[in-house]
Order: structure tokens, then sequence, then C-alpha cells
């Protein structure tokens, strides 16, 4: 496979792992607590926490939760292909030189 080819390979996983690494770990977090709402005595903590974590996503979602998540998700996804461009970037420079 070409250079280019190894490379969009990498960007594209690279972009989708970074999206839905942060998408699960909130997902996961909010199954969790879900759960955990069942269990007498911590009902009331585990609804304010829940409910904090809905807040928390709402503000980068413009009032929606959902959008809220996508929004970091795509922020995340964003990011890590700018990470892996630049370790491509970084590894070309360093073995054109030795």
């Amino acid at each position: 496979m070409t250079i280019f080819g190894n490379f969009f390979r990498s960007l594209v996983l690279t972009t989708i792992f970074s999206f839905f690494v942060p998408v699960f770990l909130v997902g996961g977090l909010l199954l969790v607590l879900s759960l955990f709402r069942y269990v007498p005595g911590l009902q009331g903590i585990i609804s304010d926490v829940s409910i904090q974590i809905l807040h928390f996503l709402a503000t980068f979602g413009s009032g929606s939760s959902l959008n809220g998540l996508l929004t970091i998700g795509l922020t995340c996804g964003f990011v890590g292909a700018l990470f892996d461009i630049y370790v491509h970037y970084r590894y070309q420079i360093l073995h054109t030189d030795s």
C-alpha cells in the first residue's frame, strides 16, 4: 500500500475511534448511573449526578443533551485527526533527517 493509503487509513481510524470513545464513555457512565438508581439509599445522589451530567451536555448542545454529546464527540474526533496528522508529519521529518 502506498504512503498516502496508509496515512488515509490511519487518519480515518483515528477519527472514528476519537469520536466514539467519549460518546461511549459518557453513554456508559449514564447507563451505569441508571442501573445504580435502583440501589436503595443511592437514588437521590445518583439522580442528582445524572441530571448534572445531562445539564453539562446540554450546555454544549444548545439545550439538547444529545447534541452536546455529538458536539463533544465531533470535537474529540477532530482533535484526534489533527494529532494523527501531526504524528505522520513528525514521522516523515524524523526519518528524512536520519
